[in-house]
């Protein structure tokens, strides 16, 4: 599979033979186990390389545009990146995470919503100037509105009377940027979360309280904001606190159960470790680690 990436697997597959060695990791018994995790390294360094491909070309306004048939939401973030228009792309990163993309449905109920069903569009604009507005269409018109929400998403729900209603997330979210829009909200998180990516990032996750947005959501969130350059973040940890798929799949490579009982912080340091061996950063590590231990002796490409 990607023969184009056959010499990077490799090397994955010869610094996890060290960092075993090194590390003494238990959940890498033969070399079926670091093979398939090697892949699943691969595999979510593709993922990475493909928000930099969207972004390598001009793309067309029909991509931006929620009524046309072209429309795609991660190249219509890279169109409003290129434009300038900072806040759209901000609003559809927020709209991206809360949604989450399906494998079968792709971005249809993002779509639906972003477009007003085909009238028109809640842009960063019309949403945060008439939030009572978007929340009256929303409640109006919820049961039309197709596709379905992502693997990462799966509890979230479009009816009003939800235990975690859209609107409810959308208002925190408005309030959450304020009134000054993205571009000088991500100026003062960079002036006052400190000089690096990381801790820039971990300053803007540990304020984000915005309903429905656990410990995944402003994982996935953030890092979005840095793959489009919105922001110069990029996450130093996995954030383990609340993680689950990551939490386990680290919890295995290190001492062979998913259970182990070992703390977070430990967890992290070893992945620290680990990393310096791997060099592929934390947003990468903590997805490959929650895809593998899924399935730690055959590789499987997960895609949704």
């Amino acid at each position: 599979m990607w023969p184009s990436r056959h010499a990077e697997h490799q090397r994955l597959v010869a610094a996890l033979t060290a960092a075993k060695a090194g590390q003494g990791l238990k959940g890498l018994p033969d070399s079926q186990t670091i093979e398939t995790l090697a892949m699943q390294f691969v595999a979510s360094q593709r993922r990475e390389d493909y928000y930099r491909l969207v972004q390598r070309e001009p793309i067309s306004a029909n991509r931006a545009d929620p009524n046309d048939w072209l429309f795609d939401a991660e190249r219509a973030v890279a169109y409003h990146v290129q434009q300038g228009n900072v806040d759209e792309a901000g609003w559809l990163i927020f709209l991206m995470t809360h949604f989450a993309r399906r494998p079968d449905t792709g971005w249809r109920r993002l779509q639906d919503v972003y477009g007003m069903l085909g009238a028109g569009r809640w842009d960063w604009p019309a949403v945060a100037a008439n939030s009572a507005g978007f929340d009256q269409w929303l409640s109006a018109n919820w049961q039309n509105i197709g596709g379905a929400f992502g693997n990462h998403r799966k509890y979230e729900s479009l009816r009003p009377d939800a235990h975690r209603p859209m609107q409810r997330a959308v208002a925190d979210y408005i309030a959450w940027i304020g009134a000054g829009g993205h571009a000088a909200f991500f100026a003062t998180a960079v002036f006052t979360g400190g000089n690096h990516p990381h801790t820039i990032f971990d300053y803007l996750y540990q304020r984000m309280a915005i309903s429905s947005f656990g410990r995944l959501a402003k994982f996935d969130y953030l890092s979005l904001i840095g793959r489009y350059g919105l922001a110069p973040i990029a996450a130093g940890s996995a954030y383990l606190d609340g993680a689950t798929g990551p939490g386990n799949g680290a919890r295995l490579l290190i001492d062979g159960v998913h259970n182990s009982g070992r703390p977070n912080s430990n967890v992290q340091q070893q992945l620290d470790v680990l990393d310096s061996y791997l060099t592929v950063g934390m947003t990468v590590m903590e997805d490959a680690l929650c895809n593998w231990q899924k399935s730690p002796s055959h590789f499987i490409h997960y895609v949704g």
